[in-house]
């Protein structure tokens, strides 16, 4: 029997309540301290769950029991005899996945946003028993975890146990009418559960993640480290992102992305969806076992800080896409297609050239997870770059060891060092060892690559690495604001840039982020800024291009403006765009053996 014991029941769903009641049988002698965690592990911002308890009190033997509350997330009980009982109400309206959500047609929630934790018994096992909502609207609805069952109905309603609190917040729950179905890879059962409207054609979702989740259980080494995954998918009109956790990943993806029966080629926001599977279900090795030492455990009540986020958040960027390849979901130049829109995503940042990539990681918590206006300015995407930091690691140890070894090796060793046994030893990966593993796998010291590509914010050695492997390159201008990368034939000529990124607003075009060094910053412009007229004429979204285009560079243009509710004019000097958009290309002659390996032609 465990000494902790949770109930969670859907209780108001239109007012989108959970009501929780906590139990602790051998309450502190000095008064019980309780807290809700401040963050959740995979989202590294520090999003006070606390302020969604709406209320709160204690009871021992049914007497209350003062509680008073300490700080943003903490309360203590004053001492008692016996066991202490608290009851509390959670709001649940955050529709993404890493809070907790409830209506009257779904429930969601991360354990973060909704389960006290016990202070000085956090290595306590617990029980969780999950409520049925009451009324006709919810008789059908059923709960998909994998928090270790109990003893529950055919819906899955009733009791499930997990061993401590670190690992009752990692296993997301999932309320509703959803449809589910399940497949197995090297053995081991994977379902997926997809709630909300839509018209999903299973069979060829269940044969492409089978194929994925095969790929990467053998790039690591069977078993597998859970004994059953889900993949818990909520569909919206335009949503995406992910969270990972040792077992589940929680997803929100498009419905026009998932697959449709009588779709015979796989579009671009289905392999973006799949490309999304793979992300979150790389991260079942690396970060939910190979981790940070500043994760192991997570001090919730915190930031952590760590240097390390490329390696594990870059370089299974990397992997996502790679894996969609070494499963035959991509060809060879599908795959570069893609690399070729990440290459053009960091080109088009100029805070590449002022934020390292250490400097990115340790900055998540005030920069990446809070960005605004002037955010392309002055950071760097530890996922992008961090992904193109991954790519040139593996090309340069496959380079200088032919083919002998590769990031695949490194991968390997870091899992049988700190993630194998981490459920038991607990080991997180030091700042400076992943970089001795690094090298010590691939024979060579590697310090000269992690100085430029960890420690300074030259360009990567991406040309001339993938040129050694048969890969043609081509920086070109952006053939109009849609062009997000891929090769080009023919000859290309420069457009005309304003140096900004806008969006159609109302009264004109509004200019969302303006880039250092381009012309509208020079014309002093700035962020927020509607443009309504160029050279006295009005200007949309809509024409916008044509309007450009009309111009030659080097033309000074009179633009009207609103900034707020003020009219300005300003002189605009029209530049031609940059060749910031990458398109990569198969050479055809030569030889390339360690292409062949790298790309499994």
């Amino acid at each position: 029997m465990s000494a902790l014991h949770y109930r969670i029941r859907p209780a108001d769903l239109a007012g989108h309540y959970f009501d929780v009641t906590l139990t602790i049988d051998e309450p502190a002698a000095d008064g019980q301290i309780v807290w809700l965690p401040v963050w959740i592990p995979g989202s590294y911002l520090i999003r006070e769950f606390a302020r969604n308890i709406t209320g709160i009190a204690a009871y021992s033997g049914k007497k209350p029991v003062e509680l008073r509350k300490l700080d943003k997330h903490r309360w203590q009980a004053v001492p008692v005899a016996g066991p202490l009982e608290l009851e509390y109400r959670v709001y649940a309206f955050d529709l993404s996945v890493r809070g907790a959500y409830l209506d009257d047609t779904r429930g969601f929630f991360n354990g973060t946003s909704v389960f006290l934790a016990v202070a000085g018994q956090e290595s306590q096992s617990c029980d969780v028993d999950i409520a049925a909502p009451r009324g006709e609207a919810a008789k059908r609805w059923r709960v998909a975890t994998t928090l270790p069952a109990v003893k529950v109905k055919d819906g899955g309603f009733g009791r499930y146990r997990a061993r401590n609190y670190d690992e009752l917040i990692d296993h997301p729950v999932e309320l509703g009418t959803f449809d589910q179905e399940s497949f197995k890879a090297c053995g081991v059962p994977h379902d997926i559960v997809i709630a909300g409207r839509h018209r999903t054609d299973f069979k060829r979702l269940k044969k492409d993640l089978k194929k994925i989740c095969e790929a990467q259980i053998r790039l690591f080494g069977e078993p597998a480290p859970f004994d059953r995954y889900l993949f818990m998918t909520m569909v919206t009109g335009d949503g995406y992102g992910g969270l990972e956790h040792r077992a589940s990943t929680a997803l929100i993806t498009s419905r026009p992305d998932l697959p449709l029966a009588h779709e015979t080629d796989r579009k671009t926001g289905y392999i973006q969806y799949l490309g999304l599977c793979s992300h979150e279900y790389f991260h079942s090795w690396n970060v939910k076992r190979i981790k940070p030492a500043a994760y192991a455990p997570y001090p919730l009540d915190r930031e952590a800080y760590t240097r390390l986020l490329w390696a594990f958040e870059g370089i299974t960027s990397y992997y996502d896409d790679l894996m969609l390849l070494r499963a035959g979901i991509l060809t060879p130049q599908q795959y570069l297609d893609l690399l070729a829109q990440t290459l053009t995503g960091v080109e088009r940042t100029p805070g590449r050239r002022q934020q390292t990539l250490e400097d990115a990681s340790l900055d998540a918590w005030v920069k990446y997870y809070r960005q605004d206006e002037n955010s392309p300015n002055a950071l760097v995407s530890y996922y992008t770059k961090g992904a193109l930091a991954a790519l040139c690691l593996d090309l340069t140890i496959r380079l200088r060891t032919d083919g002998a070894r590769s990031l695949d090796d490194v991968m390997r060793a870091l899992w049988q060092r700190f993630g194998r046994d981490f459920d038991r030893d607990g080991q997180g990966v030091g700042e400076t060892e992943w970089e001795a593993v690094a090298s010590d796998v691939a024979g060579f010291d590697l310090k000269a690559f992690f100085d430029q590509a960890l420690r300074s914010t030259e360009d990567l050695p991406v040309v001339s690495l993938l040129d050694a492997f048969g890969v043609d390159v081509q920086q070109r201008p952006p053939l109009g604001g849609s062009d997000k990368g891929g090769w080009r034939g023919g000859t290309i000529s420069a457009g005309i840039s304003i140096g900004a990124r806008i969006a159609a607003d109302p009264a004109g075009i509004k200019l969302t982020q303006v880039f250092d060094g381009g012309a509208a910053r020079a014309a002093g412009l700035a962020a927020g800024d509607v443009l309504v007229a160029f050279d006295g004429l009005r200007v949309g979204a809509g024409s916008f291009d044509g309007v450009l285009a009309s111009y030659p560079a080097g033309a000074k243009v009179h633009v009207h403006a609103f900034r707020r509710d003020e009219l300005i004019e300003r002189t605009l000097p029209l530049q031609l765009a940059q060749a910031d958009t990458w398109g990569l290309k198969l050479r055809e002659a030569g030889a390339y053996p360690l292409r062949l390996s790298w790309l499994d032609e």
